[in-house]
């Protein structure tokens, strides 16, 4: 099939478990390729809060998510993993071979060995609003995402919400945007304080506009945004000139299509193994969140230990009639060549 990406293993995932997956399969020689419904990686821990200090990482008596995130990308970069994000892996489909073949929203095909669930409690889906008649706008002039910043370009923008995400698009695509305004139920914000700052700055440049409010009202015909209602605000009811919407009200965690896959679930989870991590489907592994087992604990380090063990099994699956010497990488000159360390 042209266009199709071939890998050794497809990570469904880009979370701190699904990046230190990278790491336990590079060490085995495998090539891995991340799929991630987010436009970055390290899934909730980046998303939702990066500033957030954790306080359970072996070796690390406190760090931040997003900090976590930057280390692992960091250990993992000597194996070079390829990624694709805003991507929602829409289907799985077993070969004759014993191999994989996943397909995206967008229509790209992987075809992999071994399949890697590293998911946490599924793919992100952003909440919609609670504003009426929003459905046949979606996908058309409101969008959930940016993919391509030129879709924005020479737009009359509304962004709605007070996180990281709403602010950082409406830094990012004032210089695109015919205009903005930003919309949000208070003054006061969740994101960055130097992007509210920035913000505030350009306001008082003119360069976009900052209502207090909500959006409680679309116009528009044929899925075509013409203007957006705010109100609760100062300055009384406003009409706002919209042709596109970006609203930011969070993501929630849905299983999704994985649940199409034909793998037994457990209670909206994927039962697994303790001793390969895989699922009820040969040569499709679960880890981290969003698996089950007895006994099961839901923290980052026993994601790490997941990882560990599926990537020897993986390494199985791929390479059955290979013999694997377990090694260190303390004491291995092999792996240390591997990681570019002298020992």
């Amino acid at each position: 099939m042209t266009g199709t990406i071939s890998t050794d293993v497809l990570i469904v995932g880009a979370g701190p478990v699904g990046l230190f997956a990278v790491f336990e399969l590079g060490l085995l020689d495998l090539k891995c390729h991340l799929i991630d419904i987010l436009d970055k990686p390290g899934g909730q821990c980046a998303e939702l809060y990066p500033e957030k200090p954790i306080y359970d990482i072996p070796g690390w008596p406190s760090i931040s998510a997003q900090g976590l995130v930057d280390k692992l990308l960091e250990q993992i970069a000597p194996f070079k993993p390829d990624f694709t994000y805003n991507r929602m892996v829409s289907s799985l489909e077993k070969l004759e071979d014993g191999s994989f073949r996943v397909t995206t929203d967008e229509n790209e095909v992987f075809e992999a060995k071994v399949v890697v669930i590293a998911a946490g409690g599924g793919s992100f889906q952003p909440k919609r609003p609670p504003i009426p008649g929003i459905e046949p706008y979606e996908g058309k002039s409101v969008f959930y995402s940016v993919r391509r910043m030129e879709d924005f370009r020479g737009q009359d923008l509304v962004i709605v919400g007070g996180g990281d995400s709403a602010l950082d698009w409406t830094l990012n695509l004032q210089p695109v945007a015919k205009s903005i305004t930003l919309v949000h139920r208070r003054p006061e914000f969740r994101a960055a304080p130097d992007s509210v700052n920035k913000m505030y700055a350009m306001q008082e440049a003119k360069q976009l506009e900052f209502r207090v409010g909500q959006v409680t009202g679309l116009a528009g015909t044929d899925g075509q945004l013409s203007s957006a209602t705010i109100k609760g605000g100062p300055d009384g009811d406003l009409e706002v000139p919209c042709t596109r919407m970006l609203p930011f009200f969070g993501l929630t965690m849905k299983l999704g299509p994985i649940a199409e896959w034909g793998i037994n679930l457990h209670e909206n989870l994927i039962p697994v193994d303790t001793e390969k991590f895989q699922t009820s489907v040969p040569g499709i592994f679960a880890v981290g969140d969003i698996n089950w087992y007895p006994g099961k604990l839901k923290l980052i380090l026993s994601g790490f230990h997941e990882v560990a063990l599926m990537a020897q099994a993986a390494k199985r699956v791929i390479s059955p009639g290979e013999r694997i010497v377990f090694q260190y990488t303390t004491s291995s000159t092999s792996l240390q060549k591997k990681l570019g360390v002298s020992g």
